[in-house]
């Protein structure tokens, strides 16, 4: 009789709400509260960029499984178990020298690796990676990466009488900025998974710098995301903001800095002690975040008022591109 391999640990039940970012819950809230953001995003993938964009992502790429990369199967595995998710994802690697990964998909989503990310990272940070994307799948963020992911690429590549119609930029700017709050929570969930922070920190550095982390000092590294924090004045400090905001991912250095700060606060060691908020508990977003909503849903307005319509006048128009058989 074969045995199956045992769980390390398992965070039985755990809901995402037990680990996820403030920023996270708020930017969230804040984007399901904007009339029509719903429609509008699901509309966008109803139109068959989604397809288009599996496709280019899984035309040539492989599928992982038991005898296929069997070893990062397992990882993959292993991650899913140990936040217990409610079904099991495909996952796929394809070559692409650069080293990133996504979950991608508005139905049931599957999780892309490249190839260039397989052969830098070592077992660990491989396992960082993998977890992370499982950490966006069980806080329900697929549907709106999928849209910005839409919105990325076929936007810049392809113009369509519907980008010149709508405020997909204004839309595009909103979920940019939701984006990066999301990442800071899919860190924290590898961090669980992986139970050592510091791998966390380790593999930020390697894809930073697209070096194996054998040849860096995570202990420079950690100076250095002081350094940045810490460095230049009042102005320095609103440069940094404007240029974030193009930037799908928060920066390396500030991402180091979350994960350590929330391991401080404790709420790593509780959770990894069995004390978390599980998926059978109710929960309200909008009272735990608390003022956070008001400030991304105000800045979500303000993003799309900036394109001179709102988000309901926009599945409007889009409604009527999509009656009309997509002509302008």
């Amino acid at each position: 009789m074969t045995e199956t391999a045992p769980i390390r640990h398992s965070l039985v039940g755990i809901s995402p709400k037990a680990y996820e970012h403030p920023a996270d819950r708020a930017a969230t809230a804040a984007l399901a509260s904007i009339p029509m953001m719903d429609a509008v995003v699901r509309k966008l993938i109803e139109l068959g960029y989604e397809r288009a964009l599996r496709d280019s992502l899984l035309g040539n790429a492989i599928k992982i499984g038991p005898d296929q990369l069997p070893e990062v199967f397992e990882t993959f595995e292993e991650a899913q178990r140990t936040l217990d998710m409610p079904e099991r994802y495909d996952l796929y690697v394809t070559q692409m020298p650069f080293a990133n990964a996504g979950a991608i998909g508005a139905g049931k989503p599957v999780v892309v690796v490249n190839s260039g990310l397989v052969a830098l990272l070592d077992a660990d940070e491989l396992k960082t990676v993998l977890a992370h994307e499982v950490g966006h799948i069980l806080s329900d963020h697929v549907l709106y990466r999928t849209a910005l992911m839409i919105l990325m690429s076929v936007g810049e590549a392809v113009r369509l009488p519907l980008l010149g119609s709508l405020p997909l930029m204004a839309v595009r700017s909103a979920l940019l900025e939701w984006f990066r709050a999301a990442e800071l929570s899919s860190d924290r969930a590898a961090a669980l998974v992986v139970r050592d922070p510091l791998v966390v920190c380790r593999t930020l550095m390697s894809l930073a710098a697209g070096r194996p982390s054998k040849d860096l000092s995570l202990d420079a590294f950690m100076r250095q995301s002081i350094e940045y924090r810490e460095h230049g004045d009042a102005f320095d400090r609103l440069s940094r903001f404007f240029r974030n905001l193009e930037l799908t991912h928060a920066l390396p250095v500030r991402r180091v800095q979350e994960v350590m700060e929330w391991v401080r606060g404790g709420d790593y060691d509780r959770i990894i002690g069995g004390d978390y908020r599980t998926r059978d508990q109710d929960v309200n977003v909008r009272a735990e975040a608390g003022d956070a909503v008001d400030y991304y849903t105000e800045r979500f307005r303000t993003i799309l008022g900036d394109a001179g319509e709102t988000v309901s006048s926009a599945g409007d128009r889009l409604s009527d591109w999509i009656r009309g058989g997509g002509r302008g």
